[in-house]
């Protein structure tokens, strides 16, 4: 009998743990997901009139009055404050439609203030209107008739649904103004008012059983990406409702901005300045406040980042000593852009205007000695494959490219090549230094954009360093470092174009891809020297000097040859990879467990939750039991008939075993006489 009974409850437990749940649901989750409303407070049908909320409260107050009833703190404070936001009628409106009620923490603050005390001495009203100054006449109010338009721009926009009735949304609207002002230009702002029902509903969450509701209450921030003009791409944000926050989303999940990091004053160095390309110039921003950046630079940092790098810095009084002995920023804010090594950093100070800055940056974009890179090689003139830039029409054009290892020695060298270049730019002290008047000739080559000085890292580079360098002494130079001792080397290009096979080519096609291979050399020929004298400023001018005579006065060989590529020093950059890019691993497990939570908890909700298991539970008990049954009877229908066909049935299958072997026999031609069959007789037969 035990084991019978452990059989049933083990078969039966499906429906059982479902019936359980369906309970569970219907008499514990589901009156917490609909707790009582304020109409239910006054006795009311849900979305009754405004007229007979207010002659249901009077019916109460007269029976108060007349003390035939006498209710207690609380139920005054719930019926009274029932009565005051249903007989508002944009909070009703608000209450209606969306569900929202931001007032509700009055309740519980008010039983505790009036705990023990008669309902007669509570303070009315209970709810106080603050007029709402939400700024809408300074920005965009988007209507029913406006939103279906809005999306011609290809800008994204940000949009903030409120109310006029709604604190939170007055509080906001200073934070909302400072928002607009920081996105001028970077995307178009706009507001909601919960009275354009249909929009205010488009821009809402759902609950499962299609109510429209706002999650985090008033204000509600959402923003559509460029490009997105539906609600499947809309974007909501769910953070903390500040300056900083909305900034810092809308930057980096809608606009696919980098974010510009914090550092202290022992972090800047071995965290910024160390790990911080060599070719890059440093930009590092002083704040008092600690904001994040504006979007403008976040912008301005994305375009720019194959030749820039960024920094901020929380300004303290008492590093003071420690910014000025480094940098010379006297006071925050300011800007600091740090070029070559051993150059002296360059200070603004003052507040940070985002064209001036677009400016001042694309002055200072480069080092005051550029890198030769695969990105900067045409932008230089030092590409055999481009152009100079003095212009297409210049047919022999100069690069001076220092190359070496990065360390002290090629820092140092870097020093003596900007001094060459300074001299270069300045033809008064050109005149007084130089003994030679021939010199002149690199200064005016350099003026006119004929010439170029730049360096190269040989170690990144080492093909290119190579090709130029061919000299046995080259690992001294380029490649890896194998020697103690690194020797930066100073050589010059020439080149040259043939502006008559330009012409041609322009004009004819390959016709095979033999002719195509044929023609993989670089359109201008190319001849280098290599400088070996000594280190001085007026040596190194004139040896560019008179490269530069002999290269534009001889007729010399026309050599072309296919140049090694340079390799490209930067990765590709991680918020390239979209928003989901920004955030770690470990963000994006949390994120999405937070989504499913709060799914789990909507639908917690549904009323028809609990009526689908209870059914469950019936047809799952009903099918379990049908099938016991059957098996029940089968069992009971199979153990007699065994028996007898053991016993009885043997004899009948014997025959018809033998009978069926009989007639399977194939048919002979012994077993029957043919009709109309002769018997030929023999003559010789005995």
């Amino acid at each position: 009998m035990a084991g019978d009974s452990a059989t049933k409850i083990k078969a039966y437990a499906v429906p059982a743990v479902l019936f359980s749940l369906s309970m569970l649901y219907q008499l514990v989750l589901l009156p917490r997901a609909f707790p009582p409303s304020h109409y239910d407070v006054l006795g009311l049908k849900t979305y009754c009139s405004m007229e007979e909320v207010k002659e249901a409260y009077e019916n109460l107050e007269s029976k108060w009055n007349s003390g035939l009833e006498i209710p207690t703190t609380t139920e005054f404070i719930k019926i009274r404050y029932a009565y005051e936001l249903l007989t508002n009628p944009i909070w009703k409106r608000n209450y209606d439609v969306f569900g929202i009620n931001e007032q509700d923490h009055v309740l519980e603050k008010l039983s505790q203030q009036y705990a023990g005390e008669k309902f007669s001495n509570i303070a009315l009203p209970l709810l106080r209107t603050v007029a709402s100054d939400t700024g809408d006449d300074a920005f965009n109010v988007i209507t029913s008739k406006e939103f279906q338009s809005m999306f011609q721009d290809s800008k994204p926009w940000l949009l903030q649904v409120y109310s006029y009735g709604s604190n939170q949304s007055a509080q906001f609207a200073n934070s909302w103004k400072r928002i607009a002002a920081l996105l001028n230009g970077v995307a178009n702002i706009g507001m909601v008012e919960l009275g354009e029902v249909q929009v205010a509903a488009y821009l809402s969450e759902r609950k499962p059983m299609g109510r429209f509701f706002f999650r985090n209450g008033l204000p509600s921030v959402v923003a559509f990406p460029s490009g997105c003009k539906t609600s499947d791409c809309l974007t909501r944000f769910e953070g903390e409702l500040s300056v900083d926050a909305v900034i810092d989303w809308f930057a980096m999940a809608v606009l696919n901005l980098p974010r510009i990091f914090y550092y202290s004053k022992e972090s800047l160095g071995p965290r910024f300045l160390a790990k911080s390309s060599p070719h890059k110039v440093k930009v590092i921003f002083f704040s008092k406040t600690g904001e994040r950046a504006t979007p403008a630079i976040r912008q301005a940092a994305r375009d720019y980042w194959n030749y820039a790098t960024f920094a901020c810095v929380l300004w303290r009084e008492e590093e003071f000593s420690v910014w000025w002995n480094t940098f010379g920023v006297e006071s925050a804010p300011a800007v600091v852009f740090l070029k070559d090594p051993g150059l002296k950093p360059l200070v603004y100070h003052g507040s940070v205007n985002d064209s001036w800055f677009l400016d001042v940056l694309e002055q200072n974009k480069q080092q005051e000695l550029p890198q030769l890179r695969s990105l900067t090689s045409e932008e230089l003139g030092c590409d055999a494959r481009g152009y100079s830039r003095a212009g297409r029409d210049t047919l022999t054009w100069y690069c001076a490219i220092l190359a070496g290892r990065l360390g002290p020695e090629l820092d140092s060298m870097r020093e003596t090549m900007r001094r060459v270049q300074e001299t270069l730019s300045k033809s008064s002290e050109l005149k007084a230094a130089s003994e030679d008047e021939h010199s002149i000739t690199a200064a005016v080559a350099l003026k006119s954009k004929r010439l170029t000085l730049s360096w190269l890292d040989g170690e990144t580079q080492k093909n290119y360093c190579f090709f130029y360098l061919n000299i046995e002494s080259s690992y001294e130079t380029c490649g890896p470092r194998r020697v103690p001792t690194d020797v930066p080397r100073l050589f010059i290009i020439r080149y040259e174009r043939n502006a008559t096979e330009d012409t041609f080519k322009v004009d004819k096609k390959a016709k095979s891809i033999w002719e195509f291979h044929q023609q993989e050399v670089d359109p201008a020929a190319q001849l280098s020297v290599t400088y070996n004298v000594s280190a001085e400023v007026s040596r190194i001018i004139q040896w560019m000097s008179n490269i530069i005579e002999d290269g534009d006065s001889r007729k010399l060989p026309f050599y072309r040859v296919k140049t090694p590529e340079l390799v490209p020093e930067d990765a590709e950059p991680f918020w390239s990879r979209g928003p989901q890019g920004l955030l770690s691993k470990s963000m994006g497990t949390k994120q999405k467990i937070q989504r499913t939570i709060i799914r789990i908890y909507d639908y917690l909700g549904d009323p028809r939750i609990g009526p689908a298991l209870l059914l469950g539970a019936l047809m799952s008990f009903g099918s379990i039991w049908l099938m016991r049954t059957q098996q029940n009877r089968s069992v009971q229908s199979s153990q007699p008939s065994q028996a007898d066909n053991g016993d009885k049935l043997k004899p009948r299958e014997r025959c018809r075993e033998r009978n069926a072997s009989k007639r399977n026999l194939p048919p002979s031609i012994t077993d029957f006489e043919p009709k109309d069959s002769y018997q030929m007789p023999l003559s010789d037969s005995d």
